[in-house]
């Protein structure tokens, strides 16, 4: 048979014949479906969840029963952290995976050492150990994850004794609000008021905008204003809802999540009928695998006995990539490729999702829907302290006696929040700096603890609160190891589309690295990122560095 024949018989698509058995083995997978395109990924995470690993056969298999190139699939397979791609021959990895995370809190709390102590007893028959950022635990640090269950505080005791025990998954959090108990307690009593004509659209966007509220992923966008915009736009409008909080610090939305996933849920079905979408989108992070059955449980008891006619909701799972949680990369992943940020613009207001105009928000934007709109916009605004409005949700890790969630008035100051909130630094521990909005948003140090925390406060001194993650160091800690931590974060994370990311972190690494800091050659390199860089990743990578240049010289001296 000619190559013109050959090439006619397998639909054109040249390369690695498909084998009839991964064939079939993909096929049951699918189950049946019809094989969408923006489902490549959730396709992905059934063979692996399966098979243990992607196989070349089982990823040429996908790709011709999706229509693809095996090319395309195998792109998107690799881009993701949490897929092995097993090369021609190459032995698949051992049946379990240790998850040690080594990001700042982690780190501080003796990730480092743990990783060690792992490694000694390994047994690599087994399981083998892996470092990997931000988990979402920073308050419970230092974190590992057998197999899908995250270890508090772990220790190589405790982590070999949940492997002995094969106790390797998570559950759904048992201390959520059900469905039942939900709507008990008035639950989706206002969305069906919305829905009932009691309320009308222009009514709940004013309220939105009077409060003040604005988006709580990090960029801040006011969220009354965005419901406008968006509804503006003609056609079909979606939802896409970001739950792939991976800013190393942050983890507030899980936080919500594991209590109350319905006061989430009903404000995100509000903001769908305000502005008119006909679909929702829900990205959620895939280390959050609880979250995930809890949500697929509580989703399915909502389709089940609906409040009002539902629109299409999608639960998609994430599959490690920090990134997504850059608004446009995200949209890119649901649709099933590489999670990639989009030029702008159009913006995705306009041309978001499928090319529809999408509204796209944080998990705790949503969340304080409901309360807004019972309470009303002077509820929320008049919570503010130091000139400010509104509400925060403060995760605080570090060297602090309470880690965790802290819900606080905005504008109030991080030594405040350490004091009264958090219970003080720990015995022994002087304050020292802080990451006032993740590993992104810069350090600052214990001179500026006065500062209110809030949006458009810090930026003139090269920080900013971004989600509210605040880490604290003390004067037993490197505020410059710290740094370097951060951008050894951002260097594995870059999606490498723009090379003054892609590079630039790597290259800042070494100089970080170096027992003297070349500062002149880090400022530049700093001012090129920030400049050039496609999105807030590349462009925010160097605030730590910076902060370490501007005021703590006396570590790189």
């Amino acid at each position: 048979m000619g190559k013109q024949q050959q090439g006619r018989r397998h639909g054109g698509r040249r390369g690695r014949s498909v084998k009839p058995e991964a064939n079939e083995q993909v096929a049951e997978l699918l189950r049946g479906e019809r094989p969408a395109r923006d489902r490549l990924i959730e396709y992905l995470h059934r063979i692996q969840d399966r098979y243990g690993a992607l196989s070349a056969d089982h990823l040429v298999a996908l790709a011709d029963l999706m229509r693809l190139s095996p090319v395309e699939v195998y792109e998107v397979a690799t881009f993701y952290h949490h897929f092995d791609v097993l090369k021609e021959g190459e032995t698949p990895p051992p049946p379990l995976t240790v998850r040690v995370c080594d990001s700042v809190s982690c780190e501080l709390a003796g990730a480092r050492g743990l990783i060690d102590a792992l490694k000694e007893g390994l047994d690599s028959a087994r399981m083998r150990i892996q470092k990997v950022p931000c988990v979402g635990r920073c308050q419970e640090a230092p974190v590992a994850v057998v197999g899908t269950r995250p270890i508090a505080q772990a220790t190589p005791e405790r982590v070999l004794e949940a492997v002995s025990q094969g106790d390797v998954s998570d559950t759904a959090p048992s201390q959520a609000i059900d469905y039942s108990r939900y709507v008990r307690e008035q639950g989706y009593s206002l969305l069906k008021a919305c829905v009932a004509g009691e309320r009308d659209r222009e009514s709940v966007m004013q309220v939105m905008a009077d409060s003040g509220l604005r988006g709580l992923g990090g960029a801040g966008f006011p969220a009354g204003r965005k419901w406008r915009i968006v509804s503006g736009f003609p056609g079909k409008r979606l939802l896409a809802v970001n739950i792939d909080e991976g800013e190393p610090g942050t983890f507030k939305d899980r936080h919500y999540l594991e209590r109350d996933p319905h006061r989430f849920l009903e404000g995100m079905l509000i903001a769908a009928w305000a502005v008119g979408c006909e679909e929702i989108y829900i990205y959620l992070r895939d280390e959050y695998a609880g979250c995930r059955q809890l949500l697929e449980r509580e989703l399915q008891r909502l389709r089940t006995e609906p409040p009002i006619a539902l629109p299409a909701i999608h639960l998609r799972r994430g599959a490690g990539a920090y990134i997504c949680g850059e608004e446009s990369a995200m949209i890119e992943s649901l649709e099933g490729k590489r999670g990639m940020p989009r030029q702008r613009p159009p913006y995705l207001a306009e041309v978001g999702l499928f090319g529809r105009p999408t509204l796209e928000h944080n998990f705790e934007t949503l969340y304080w829907v409901r309360d807004i709109l019972e309470r009303g916009a002077d509820w929320f605004a008049g919570h503010g302290v130091n000139g400010r409005k509104g509400l925060r949700s403060f995760s605080v890790s570090g060297r602090v006696n309470r880690p965790g969630v802290h819900l606080a008035p905005a504008g109030i100051t991080l030594r405040q929040l350490v004091d009264e909130y958090c219970g003080g630094m720990l015995p022994g521990h002087r304050l020292k700096a802080y990451f006032p909005g993740g590993a992104s948003g810069g350090i600052l140090p214990a001179a500026l603890a006065d500062l209110p925390l809030d949006f458009d406060t810090l930026q003139a001194h090269g920080c900013f609160i971004g989600s509210a993650a605040i880490i604290v160091l003390s004067d037993q800690d490197s505020v410059r190891n710290a740094a370097l931590n951060a951008m050894r974060f951002f260097a594995h994370e870059s999606c490498g589309q723009c090379t003054p990311c892609r590079v630039g972190t790597r290259k800042a690494v070494d100089l970080m690295e170096a027992k003297q800091w070349d500062q002149d050659l880090l400022h530049e390199l700093a001012q090129v990122m920030e400049d050039a860089s496609i999105c807030g990743l590349g462009q925010a990578a160097p605030n730590p560095l910076r902060s370490v240049l501007r005021y703590f010289p006396e570590e790189i001296a």
